[in-house]
């Protein structure tokens, strides 16, 4: 399964510029973790980097100039960083897997002569076959919606044989979206399904007490509004499943002992809690947001298809402390298991951060120019001799360690 190896983000609202991980022009740089979390103060831009990746997905899904509005963002003029006319861009350097060449994805947002936002510059870059040294190899170029890509899988040859000229009827849209589409161009579209099929959580556990209707559905969306869907779908197609689900839940939140669904004589599905000791059972409506938020989470990671790429913003809020540490063990097993997907999560509890290693965990700081910088806790030597004697990552950042001095 494909991974993002590094990211840099560029006059994208507080960020100036940041890098995490490896870049083709940053190799001696460890890649990004499998499961990688982000910790700072509030206003350091945890939500920011958040979003940043909702805004690629909405790019690709709906073009630049509404990706600028969706989800309050507000415009380009909003988005790009202050005092900074643009562009706004973003390099992403991912593995197809890890038997496969690294690529390359650069993307360049500008307005155009009547201020709206544009593609100025779309890239995708890999080195050739034995290539060891020199830049990688463009096989996707296009500026302003114009440009060249090579067909097929192999580009190997220096000469223009497999190079097509191409001009896109719509600058808005990402070259990666048209491209894609078309089976003649593999590489393109196995990256622009990668993006696709990213998962952002929106969670939210008023949504997850809504009544859908009932029918059984494949994989949680954003809101998690169709919970009780989902479970619907593993009763029918992963019994075993949800029955792991259960015993781990019941193992973290005492008392639950059967969750199944309902039907309402309306055509409304109801999820059903039994609780030990009580005849009666509960609905997703009486429930606590904590349990409702650690099921769901729990029901994303046993997806039978997961997701690639699993972005979570605070997966704290609601959960007892004490079921911290089990969530973020929860997350490592799924992305060092069989699944290979990557989860990226921002946090700012303590708790959460007592179960990480060093490597594994960022912090964003504010810099004096009012901007965000960005830094592995790994790459800090004081950091790492303390959590190898012992002391947990959480204790330390509460105690002011990861503080520069």
């Amino acid at each position: 399964m494909a991974r993002i190896e590094g990211i840099r983000i560029k006059n994208y609202k507080i960020f100036k510029e940041i890098t995490l991980g490896k870049l083709s022009n940053l190799q001696k740089v460890d890649v990004l973790k499998p499961l990688t979390v982000v910790i700072g103060k509030n206003g350091t831009g945890k939500s920011t980097l958040f979003d940043s990746f909702g805004f690629l997905s909405d790019c690709l899904a709906y073009g630049v100039e509404e990706a600028c509005e969706r989800q309050g963002r507000g415009g380009f003029e909003k988005l790009v960083s202050s005092g900074s006319s643009g562009p706004i861009e973003f390099e992403i350097y991912y593995r197809e897997s890890s038997k496969e060449r690294p690529i390359t994805y650069e993307l360049s947002i500008e307005l155009d002569k009547k201020r709206r936002p544009f593609v100025a510059r779309e890239r995708l870059r890999q080195r050739r076959k034995g290539q060891k040294t020199g830049w990688p190899y463009s096989f996707l170029r296009l500026e302003g919606g114009k440009g060249e890509v090579w067909a097929g899988e192999s580009y190997e040859s220096q000469d223009a044989a497999g190079k097509v000229n191409v001009e896109l009827t719509d600058s808005r849209q990402l070259g990666i979206s048209t491209l894609g589409a078309l089976k003649e161009h593999p590489r393109i579209t196995r990256f622009r399904d990668f993006i696709r099929n990213w998962y952002l959580s929106y969670f939210s556990p008023d949504s997850a007490r809504s009544l859908p209707l009932a029918g059984p559905q494949k994989h949680l969306n954003r809101h998690g509004d169709n919970l009780g869907n989902v479970v619907q779908y593993m009763e029918r197609e992963h019994l075993d499943r949800l029955k792991q689900i259960l015993k781990r839940i019941a193992d973290k939140i005492p008392g639950v002992q059967k969750i199944r669904t309902e039907r309402s004589q309306d055509g409304r599905l109801l999820l059903q809690f039994n609780d030990k000791g009580f005849k009666d059972p509960f609905y997703a409506q009486q429930m606590s947001d904590g349990t409702l938020k650690m099921f769901a989470y729990l029901i994303l990671l046993e997806d039978p298809e997961p997701a690639p790429f699993l972005c979570i913003e605070e997966p704290e809020n609601g959960l007892y402390h004490k079921l911290l540490e089990a969530l973020a063990r929860e997350f490592r097993e799924h992305v060092t298991g069989k699944h290979h997907s990557q989860i990226f999560v921002t946090t700012h509890q303590p708790y959460f951060v007592d179960a990480l290693e060093p490597g594994e965990t960022w912090i964003l700081e504010k810099q004096e120019n009012g901007f965000s910088a960005i830094r592995r806790a790994g790459d800090d030597p004081k950091i790492r001799a303390l959590f190898e004697e012992g002391i947990p990552l959480g204790s330390l950042w509460y105690s002011d360690h990861f503080d520069k001095r």
